[in-house]
């Protein structure tokens, strides 16, 4: 029987995915945005509700009647931790308050937060687990955490599942999609131990896949899921798996030392603070790259859900490369 599901942070590129990919086919798919966002074109049969996350009673109206919500809205930069907290807290908390009051019979709320709340693992092989002690290591990361607090305080009232995507790549990126631009051109900077450096990466397929699943299963009521790739990848996975799609034949690699990589977050983070602005390199930018192994474990989405990453690192690269060539970003 069809479901209506709430999806906000379908302008997002992972929204913008979940929006057409079939394991929502079938279902009333309703997409929460905020008054100022602009109109966009919509797969047929999305419905839009406008509604910001400091007006309740529009939010109220927004969950009335909705089955599941899929919050993916959020934040990846900020100016300070206040801003962080306005779009990774916030909203959390003023959409749980709006389904408790308007819609306490939802079946599930999903909160995708982000591997940043967990923090880095200790080693690159297991990684790490949901049941491990959060020790986030960036404003970013932090504010993410408080939003999976904001959640667990409204867990007596509402059925919620926690969702924690490593970095995730695919048709639509613009983040991941640098390095294989770089690549492109026979280059690639990485900063810290690159030899050493081990990391989860997942195709935003694989993960539109996994949310969903953690939205329908009766097993992951209030639980935290990594949903994230079967094996960490190294730097040397990324230049083989992007080598058949790109076609290059040699890498000239750099690895910035860690006192550069600091410096350079540092002075561009403070002169963008001194303009009020917010800055994709930062020293926590700085310190989040630096990291060895930002590495999830995958078991217990596995054991509890039956998840598992089906895209390969080769077929994955491909599909992204071939995106960015037909955008001309390649």
């Amino acid at each position: 029987m069809a479901e209506t599901i709430l999806i906000s942070g379908s302008t997002g590129f992972i929204g913008r995915r979940m929006l057409r990919h079939p394991s929502l086919r079938g279902e009333r798919v309703r997409v929460l945005l905020r008054p100022e966002s602009p109109d966009r074109p919509m797969p047929e049969g999305v419905l839009a509700v406008r509604a910001g996350f400091s007006d309740p009673e529009a939010l109220g109206r927004a969950v009335e009647g909705v089955d599941r919500i899929i919050h993916l809205a959020g934040v990846t930069k900020a100016k300070d931790e206040t801003a962080f907290d306005a779009g990774n807290v916030l909203p959390v908390r003023t959409l749980l308050e709006a389904v408790r009051r308007h819609n306490p019979g939802l079946k599930r709320f999903v909160l995708v937060s982000s591997l940043a709340a967990a923090g880095p693992a200790s080693e690159g092989l297991e990684g790490v687990r949901e049941s491990d002690a959060p020790h986030p290591v960036s404003a970013y990361g932090r504010s993410k955490l408080r939003g999976e607090e904001a959640a667990l305080a409204f867990s007596g009232d509402v059925s919620l599942t926690i969702v924690r995507p490593p970095a995730v790549y695919g048709p639509g990126d613009r983040d991941v999609l640098q390095v294989f631009q770089m690549l492109a051109k026979g280059v690639l900077v990485t900063a810290g131990n690159a030899r050493r450096q081990r990391f989860s990466m997942i195709h935003v397929d694989d993960l539109v896949r996994g949310i969903v699943l953690a939205a329908r299963s009766d097993a992951a009521a209030g639980r935290t899921y990594n949903i994230t790739s079967s094996s960490p990848w190294s730097w040397d996975d990324v230049v083989d798996a992007a080598r058949p799609a790109l076609g290059f034949r040699r890498v000239l690699r750099l690895s910035l030392p860690a006192p550069l990589v600091m410096l350079l977050g540092t002075a561009v983070g403070g002169a963008a603070s001194l303009l009020g602005k917010a800055s994709i390199l930062n020293r926590d930018k700085a310190v989040e790259l630096l990291q060895d192994y930002w590495v999830s474990s995958p078991r217990r989405a596995l054991e509890e859900l039956g998840f598992i990453s089906g895209i390969s690192p080769a077929e994955g690269v491909a599909s992204t490369v071939a995106w960015a060539k037909r955008e001309g970003l390649l």
